[in-house]
């Protein structure tokens, strides 16, 4: 409020969309924060899509068929996998979003001493659990995909 009141401008946020993905020294939180966005954005790509191929179904069969043959592209097999994925990463990272809002995942406050620490740095168990939950499942998914 100094700086606005003596006419100097602040500072102006020059980073742009290549910003999501690296500003400087960012934390895993603010990585996971992207990929929530990133796949909430492909989700809802993802139901656009379910809902235009939906749509032809009432043209009748003949056009049923030939929107679903375009879908047999080895490409949109690939995709699917990488939705469901985004499902799965989307959800749980929305669930620990959740209980961190909540406040069970930040532990008890410390003092505010520097070098200052936030519950990802403290490796909480319910976080690590997540985490690993993501990643089995995601392996899961991966397996499917290659045998």
């Amino acid at each position: 409020m100094k700086e606005i009141a003596e006419g100097k401008k602040p500072l102006e946020n020059r980073l742009g969309i290549s910003g999501w993905i690296w500003a400087g020294r960012y934390s895993l939180e603010r990585y996971l924060y992207t990929l929530q966005r990133i796949s909430g954005l492909a989700l809802i790509l993802y139901g656009i899509i379910h809902l235009i191929a939906n749509g032809f179904r009432i043209a009748g069969g003949e056009s049923w068929e030939s929107i679903m043959s375009v879908f047999e592209h080895p490409g949109f097999t690939v995709g699917e996998y990488l939705v469901f994925a985004a499902f799965i990463f989307h959800s749980l990272n929305g669930a620990r979003l959740i209980l961190q809002q909540v406040g069970l995942t930040l532990g008890r406050p410390k003092p505010p001493v520097y070098p200052y620490t936030h519950a990802l740095r403290r490796r909480r168990p319910i976080v690590l659990g997540m985490g690993m939950l993501i990643i089995a499942l995601l392996a899961v998914v991966l397996f499917d995909f290659i045998v």
